[in-house]
């Protein structure tokens, strides 16, 4: 899952607690290295007091010898005295000469190496050339480490006599256990803080996301259609006040711009219906007129076939008046919203009722209950199922081998449910989307206001129609409302 596509919600949650890991890491890091840094410095300065306390017991030593103080009688001076420094002070005690030469060691065991009788040039170049005439090395010996001090002894005249060398054993046993005790009491208040953090988190994340979530769910419900309220968020930040109040303002321009859309979507609706009742009703005036044009030209009282011209002339006539009847009756149907009178009616009955006024053999009825009662108008369900049945009737091409129009009657979840299927023509794929549109027709008679109709009549009731089509191999048309 990527980062972007989790809410802010979950990110303000996770970041929270990361950022107290990442708090409690660093915390736990720097306890370490300052508990390292210590164990460093107090073995550095505990080598420096037993450096300090062996010379001290080194010069005591050589002001008490009854032996000339030089550099050969190093070993006969501390023949048996180097042992006793060793013992009061727990600390091995090497002596070189200036050359770096074994001397005298407190070690009961002496391996005769380079290590044990000679230093190396490092050393001695080190030990001559700084200013304290001190150097201190770092070596690992056997898995353990060493720090070795190397300093001049020298006599009261402060003459160089021999190197003392303490190989100092740096013993962290006391730091580690402490560190490790430290570390697992550190270990658990961090686990109390981050369950604390989480409790936390969850509620502080909650509360950020809470008036944005408030704000979602009131953008999610905008519809053009309906009043739609404003936010009233309290004691809000001030991101989230300047949030709400840019919400609020668009929804008054949204208000006003939905009243000036329906204003203007009212007074094309009315521009694109006169146009077509204009369109309709010059349709029948034109024969009319050559019809009144021609019997002017043609008219004679002594014609002895005058009764049947004029009796033909008023045919023509009151057959385009009656087209014009039909044109006037269709668009006042449309106009005209069904009335919201709800009756208690077996539907399947009605239905039947409605395919009684066809004559066609192809239609086949198949109901699923014999009675599915439900609240509706029974003239306007009459007229969906007839506009509906005329439609797929007039789908089906003439001299079709095999017509077939199915009309289905079921209830599915508190929902009745009228299927009208044939096997016509089918709708193409770029007039789907017209078929409930005002005037909309690929039939070469009719208005194409069958359609239109029906879809008013049902989402007046709060139902739907829907459809499905292949082209060339017929439509189904299903209509859907609720029992009450």
């Amino acid at each position: 899952m990527k980062i972007k596509r989790l809410s802010l919600r979950i990110r303000i949650f996770v970041a929270m607690i990361l950022l107290v890991l990442l708090a409690s890491i660093l915390i736990a890091a720097v306890t370490i290295y300052q508990y390292n840094d210590e164990a460093k410095d107090y073995n550095k300065e505990r080598l420096e007091r037993k450096e300090r306390a062996i010379r001290s017991s080194v010069d005591f030593a050589l002001r008490e010898t009854t032996y000339p103080v030089t550099t050969e009688n190093i070993p006969l001076i501390f023949k048996d005295v180097i042992f006793d420094i060793d013992a009061i002070h727990n600390q091995k005690i090497i002596l070189y000469d200036l050359e770096g030469q074994l001397l005298k060691s407190s070690k009961r065991i002496i391996h005769r190496d380079t290590l044990d009788t000679c230093l190396d040039a490092e050393v001695l170049n080190q030990l001559s050339n700084t200013v304290e005439h001190r150097y201190v090395v770092k070596n690992q010996e056997n898995g353990q480490t060493f720090l070795s001090s190397y300093t001049y002894i020298t006599d009261r005249k402060f003459k160089n006599l021999a190197i003392l060398n303490l190989p100092y054993l740096e013993d962290d046993d006391f730091f580690n256990k402490e560190l490790e005790e430290f570390l697992w009491r550190l270990g658990y208040a961090y686990l109390a803080m981050i369950l604390a953090a989480i409790v936390f988190a969850y509620f502080i994340s909650k509360y950020i996301t809470k008036s944005l979530k408030t704000i979602s769910d009131k953008m999610n419900e905008i519809r053009l259609e309906k009043r739609n309220k404003k936010i009233e968020v309290e004691s809000s930040s001030d991101e989230i006040e300047i949030l709400v109040n840019s919400y609020n303002s668009m929804i008054d321009e949204l208000e006003d711009s939905a009243v000036k859309l329906a204003t203007s979507e009212r007074e094309q609706a009315w521009r694109e219906m006169a146009k077509q009742v204009a369109h309709e009703i010059k349709n029948p005036l034109t024969p009319m007129r050559l019809s009144v044009q021609s019997f002017q030209r043609k008219f004679n009282p002594e014609d002895e076939n005058i009764h049947q011209k004029v009796e033909e002339y008023s045919n023509t006539l009151i057959q385009q008046i009656d087209t014009m009847s039909s044109i006037a009756s269709a668009f006042s149907n449309f106009a005209k919203m069904p009335a919201q009178k709800s009756e208690v009616l077996n539907v399947g009955h009605i239905v039947k009722l409605a395919l009684d006024i066809f004559n066609e053999h192809y239609i086949t009825f198949f109901p699923e209950e014999e009675e599915i009662i439900a609240e509706f108008d029974r003239t306007q369900l009459i007229r969906v199922v007839t506009n509906l049945v005329k439609n797929g009737i007039q789908a089906i091409p003439e001299n079709f081998e095999n017509p077939k129009i199915e009309v289905r009657v079921f209830s599915e979840n508190n929902e009745v449910n009228i299927t009208v299927k044939d096997n016509g023509s089918g709708i193409s794929e770029e007039n789907k989307a017209k078929v409930f549109e005002p005037k909309f027709t690929t039939k070469t008679s009719g208005m194409g206001l069958g359609l239109a109709m029906v879809k008013n009549i049902v989402e007046a009731y709060e139902g739907s129609i829907t459809f499905t089509s292949q082209e060339g191999k017929g439509t189904t048309f299903k209509v859907s409302f609720p029992k009450e």
